[in-house]
């Protein structure tokens, strides 16, 4: 039994991977947080992506999830997401609050084109009072797409002292 669950939300592919490569190094259970309503994931339609997740956001919108996960038998729960409009994307909202995440150690990570987390480390602990949030790790999306990132996760890894 894994105490490690990665879950992510993404659409373009490079937040999946950046969940993937974790899970490899880690050997935790991927979990994909999947919307009832499906996101258009052509990158040729990313301005009407970009939209819908400003909308989201400016009406504290709470997309619902196809199903999540139990995380009762996990101690580490890492969280991964796209930077949307500065933020994580109003699913992490709805995960975050229909989840039970007391007393587990919540771990961040995202994917940016240049705002690095935003903030939003900071913005979990504050949502999850009764979690323990440990340093997470920006990357930018264009850069896991285009190299191997699998060094640096790991450094990461190794100075949350997890393993």
């Amino acid at each position: 039994m894994s105490r490690i669950l990665i879950t992510y939300f993404g659409t373009y592919g490079t937040t999946e991977k950046f969940a993937k490569d974790i899970q490899e190094l880690t050997n935790g259970d991927l979990f994909e947080l999947v919307p009832k309503a499906s996101y258009d994931k052509d990158p040729a339609h990313y301005n009407e992506l970009a939209s819908l997740a400003k909308k989201e956001r400016d009406e504290d919108a709470r997309p619902e999830i196809k199903e999540l996960p139990d995380v009762s038998k996990y101690d580490y729960i890492f969280i991964g997401y796209p930077m949307w409009w500065y933020t994580y994307p109003q699913i992490i909202r709805t995960f975050i609050e229909n989840v039970d995440l007391k007393g587990k150690t919540i771990i961040p990570f995202n994917t940016h084109e240049g705002s690095g987390d935003g903030g939003t480390y900071k913005e979990l602990q504050e949502a999850l009072p009764d979690s323990k949030v440990l340093i997470g790790l920006p990357i930018r999306g264009e850069n896991i797409k285009n190299y191997d990132q699998l060094g640096n996760i790991k450094e990461w890894l190794d100075a949350l002292k997890i393993m």
